[in-house]
């Protein structure tokens, strides 16, 4: 900077000094040859010197804004760069051109097609950064940073197409929300290290067809659901019989098993009432003079005793009959007495209930 300004006082102090031997010249020429009017000439030559200087000194002093990056050329030819701040560089040797070193947002609509030859128009948002280090290598292989984001725009957009063309129109519309980190991706690895910068992101904000074909492929989504509908319906069916069935299967045996219980418990009850009418009748036989034998079996892991009642000539057995119905009358007895009356024949039991006897 101070070489630069040093330059710059000396370029004026020649320019001041050709002007004051220009006046000196002028003023001896007039003595010479004996005109007036010097003053005047010698005043307005300073008036001049003055102008030059006040229009030159202020274009010298170049501003750098925060954010940006200035290339610095001396008569056309890259000699450094500088960063945010206020530099005194005599204009008429060393200009600035200024970068962004901002991020960058690229606004992209294009149109592009689909596997299928479908066209489609599509909207992308693209952001990248210069680097500052590669800044001179932009300005010598760019120009300027509109050159180099008129470069980005088109490899994104190239890339863009060549990555949507692999799908089919109708696979885009049900997955385009799923589309857009695979053309980030191929974006990222298009872009690189070529161009001196760093690929920040890429979005696919949109991604539009015709009316008709939308209106077609909603059409044929809609009768895709309705198929599903219906097969979901009839599933639904399914299991609900299968389950009505199921439902009558168990309630079906649940009654077998209640029946199968209460014939289990009738058979029971049978049993019992059989032995105890065998109970009663050994005791009655006993008590009417029959001879009982008594026997230990098994049955399973059970000992049960069995009797057996001896008949003969005199023990028939009948007696013991008539006895069993006496008993059983007598469980049902209402207070009542009975009339009985014994012989060598048997016994006769007179009911006095119903006014009817038995034998």
């Amino acid at each position: 900077m101070i070489f630069a300004f040093v330059t710059a006082v000396l370029f004026l102090a020649v320019i001041a000094v050709g002007i004051v031997l220009f006046v000196r010249a002028q003023v001896n020429k007039k003595k010479r040859t004996g005109k007036r009017g010097a003053p005047a000439g010698l005043s307005l030559s300073l008036v001049a010197a003055a102008a030059l200087l006040l229009i030159m000194l202020p274009g010298s002093f170049h501003t750098v804004e925060a954010g940006e990056i200035a290339v610095v050329k001396r008569l056309g030819v890259i000699v450094k760069t500088e960063t945010s701040g206020t530099y005194f560089d005599f204009w008429l040797t060393r200009s600035y051109e200024k970068y962004d070193a901002k991020v960058q947002q690229l606004e992209i609509n294009t149109s592009a097609y689909t596997s299928d030859a479908q066209p489609m128009d599509i909207s992308m948002t693209v952001q990248f950064q210069i680097r500052q280090d590669n800044v001179q290598d932009i300005a010598i292989d760019y120009g300027s940073l509109t050159a180099l984001t008129n470069r980005i725009q088109s490899v994104a957009i190239e890339r863009t197409k060549a990555e949507l063309s692999k799908y089919q129109a109708e696979v885009l519309i049900a997955t385009r929300e799923n589309i857009s980190p695979s053309v980030e991706s191929t974006i990222s690895q298009a872009i690189g290290d070529k161009y001196y910068v760093t690929f920040k992101s890429a979005v696919l904000t949109d991604i539009s067809f015709s009316d008709a074909f939308e209106a077609a492929v909603e059409a044929k989504m809609m009768a895709q659901q309705e198929k599903l509908q219906a097969e979901y319906e009839n599933e639904k069916a399914k299991e609900k019989a299968d389950t009505a069935l199921y439902v009558a299967e168990q309630e079906a045996k649940a009654l077998l098993a209640k029946a199968q219980a209460q014939a289990d418990a009738d058979v029971a009850a049978a049993e019992a009432e059989a032995k105890g009418i065998m109970l009663k009748s050994v005791e009655v036989a006993r008590m009417l003079g029959y001879t009982v034998e008594e026997k230990k079996e098994k049955d399973g892991e059970t000992e049960v005793t069995v009797y057996t009642i001896v008949f003969d000539d005199l023990h028939t057995g009948k007696d013991i009959a008539e006895y069993m119905k006496y008993i059983e009358y007598l469980s049902k007895w209402d207070g009542k007495l009975p009339q009985v009356v014994t012989g060598d024949s048997g016994i006769m039991i007179t009911v006095p209930s119903d006014g009817t006897s038995g034998k």
